[in-house]
């Protein structure tokens, strides 16, 4: 390492641009990074922050949610299973609602829950609302950004039906749209196409039973219960419209990144060994090891790589500060860990081709053309 620093000390000027060149480009994989995870966040926090783990579905349905049609039949089987408690309905339909003056227009997720169930929405702001509650909602808080507060009454454009908002939660959206979550007894209406104000009737499906049970009870439940599939929340988020088409490209081209970020910097690292043969042969005839001439030119590496990440990383959350709301980004600790790690990886790994290049050094051969 006293090698490695030393020379980086000596060339000044050479290190900092290669620093220069791996910190844009580890701050391009980052920033890529964080927006793929924020679309991802966008599409999927309402499924992925439920405390569920398994959902069933119809059979037929290619375990898409608004796809799938049950009732109270498959429910109570359910519910004879695993609980009441740990079995939860949800019915979804996306929308559009307006403010009540129509100055406001935004693009919801409807959510029907059981307001005393596994699936209660925990509201961050504002009030609750019960299962006999009329007209009212809770929204996630992004439609604050349209205009719509607490207070606010929202109509919507498919049934005519008027709510107001009475609180906000977080973090909750569906296919990237915000989700508005109302009782079993509002849904009623909704799907009979009347006011809030008409008489209910009951047997109206839903879609989806949410679960938390074990394998075991899963297990009971496709055995008991007919035309019905049990899937995992992971399967369920990967059937989400949209979502793994789009992850799938954004992880594609985060994959070209650390493809080309290994590739340039291997190729910056190996012209820098060409230019240094004669050095490393004079300092081969000397008696240096090769462990310790491969661990400076490792070495060198790491330094600049780590270094160049700290202040990606700095770079990146301080971005993050400014950039707008309606931009999805998000960077988790684990997802900070697994990038860093990559291009670290990534970076040794390019460095591999100019330790190979100093191993062939001949060092007579290099003192020759070092004397010439």
């Amino acid at each position: 390492m006293f090698l490695a620093l030393r020379e980086m000390r000596h060339s000044k000027a050479r290190y900092l641009l290669i620093m220069v060149i791996m910190l844009l480009v580890s701050f391009l994989v980052l920033f890529v990074t964080g927006l793929a995870r924020g679309l991802a966040y966008a599409n999927i926090s309402a499924i992925e922050n439920m405390p569920a783990n398994y959902y069933v579905v119809q059979k037929d349905a290619d375990q898409t949610f608004r796809r799938s049609q049950l009732t109270d039949t498959e429910l109570n089987s359910v519910r004879a299973v695993i609980g009441d408690n740990n079995a939860s309905s949800l019915a979804l339909q996306m929308s559009t609602v307006t403010t009540k003056d129509a100055d406001t227009k935004a693009d919801v997720t409807f959510f029907a829950v059981d307001m005393d169930g596994l699936l209660a929405p925990k509201v961050v702001e504002g009030d609750k609302i019960t299962n006999d509650t009329q007209g009212s909602v809770i929204v996630d808080r992004d439609l604050e950004q349209s205009g719509i507060k607490i207070g606010s009454t929202i109509q919507d454009q498919a049934t005519g039906m008027e709510f107001k908002v009475t609180g906000y939660v977080e973090n909750s959206s569906y296919s990237h749209t915000p989700v508005v979550y109302i009782n079993n007894k509002d849904w009623q209406g909704m799907r009979q196409g009347v006011n809030q104000g008409s008489k209910a009737t009951s047997g109206v499906p839903f879609n989806v039973i949410a679960l938390n049970a074990n394998a075991g009870q899963v297990d009971k439940i496709s055995a008991n219960t007919k035309n019905v599939e049990v899937i995992t929340q992971k399967e369920a988020i990967s059937n989400i419209p949209g979502y793994s088409s789009e992850q799938g490209s954004l992880l594609m081209m985060i994959a070209f990144l650390f493809v080309i970020a290994g590739f340039v910097l291997a190729v910056f690292f190996y012209v820098i060994t060409i230019q240094k043969t004669s050095q490393f042969g004079i300092l081969k005839a000397m008696g240096t090891k090769m462990s310790y001439l491969a661990w400076s030119v490792v070495g060198q590496v790491m330094i600049l790589a780590i270094a160049s990440l700290s202040i990606s990383l700095l770079l990146t959350f301080g971005m993050n500060q400014v950039l707008p709301d309606t931009m999805p980004f998000q960077l988790e600790p684990s997802t900070i860990l697994l990038t860093s790690g990559l291009f670290v990886g990534m970076s040794l790994l390019g460095s591999l081709i100019s330790v190979a290049k100093v191993a062939k050094v001949d060092a007579l051969e290099a003192i020759g053309r070092a004397g010439a």
